[in-house]
């Protein structure tokens, strides 16, 4: 067990300090849905806020199923019946998430392939899974956890036992990928294709495949599918850290 996987560890990496009696729990699972919690004495739930709903008001009904640790906004108003609950507060639940991952893995040296595309993230990810999972300890983003809280609870699933890590990220937005890379720090990029999705986000073609380029900023290799021809002149352009080798 490391020492980001206690409360301790977390909470200094968000800069907030952590009582004595919360300092060595063992932190197994990040939560954002209090439907999918499964190990409550060791969940860590972000109570993140969205269009739809807001996490803070799942707080007290996952205490009462045994959920101690919660990160909040600061200025969320627990009520006296959790006193025995600890509160990392923070200013944005999500960009919290998305740190704690972050950190976790710059834990680890062991190559990490980084998947995206308009379309086919999850199918190559998984048949990438099935040819090399006889010679590799491999971790993956389970299902299709791509998004910005997806990416997240992927990579928080990294352990000292794997040798290979396999993440896709998508996004729908501009600005977006920048944050998932900032997370998943691939060392090999796939970009499967660029397609119709999200197109009404974002100017034009180029400026959606651009922001794509930007999980694959700091690799050491990419493959990319050069029949796409948007793809291969923003590659022919884009301002990569150190040139890649290109797989095509």
């Amino acid at each position: 067990m490391g020492e980001l996987e206690t409360l301790r560890g977390i909470a200094s990496v968000l800069e907030v300090s952590c009582p004595f009696e919360f300092q060595d729990v063992f932190i197994r699972e990040l939560a954002i849905d209090s439907r999918k919690v499964v190990m409550s004495a060791q969940s860590l739930f972000f109570a993140i806020s969205g269009d739809r709903h807001d996490g803070h008001n799942f707080i007290e009904p996952l205490y009462e199923k045994g959920v101690r640790a919660f990160v909040v906004n600061n200025d969320y108003a627990a009520s006296d019946k959790l006193d025995d609950a600890f509160f990392i507060r923070v200013e944005n639940p999500l960009v919290a998430l998305q740190t704690v991952a972050a950190a976790k893995r710059a834990q680890f040296n062991y190559p990490l392939i980084g998947v995206t595309g308009s379309n086919g993230k999850t199918i190559i990810k998984e048949w990438l899974y099935q040819l090399l999972s006889s010679n590799y300890n491999i971790v993956r983003s389970p299902k299709s956890y791509n998004s910005q809280v997806g990416v997240p609870l992927s990579v928080w699933r990294m352990k000292s036992e794997n040798n290979l890590a396999i993440i896709e990220a998508g996004i729908s937005m501009p600005g977006e990928m920048v944050k998932l890379e900032g997370i998943i720090r691939p060392t090999i990029g796939i970009f499967t294709n660029l397609g119709q999705a999200h197109d009404e986000n974002f100017t034009d073609g180029n400026q959606k495949a651009r922001e794509k380029l930007d999980l694959f900023q700091n690799v050491d290799t990419l493959i990319y599918c050069k029949d796409y021809l948007i793809i291969q002149e923003e590659l022919n352009q884009y301002p990569f850290a150190s040139k890649p080798k290109f797989f095509s």
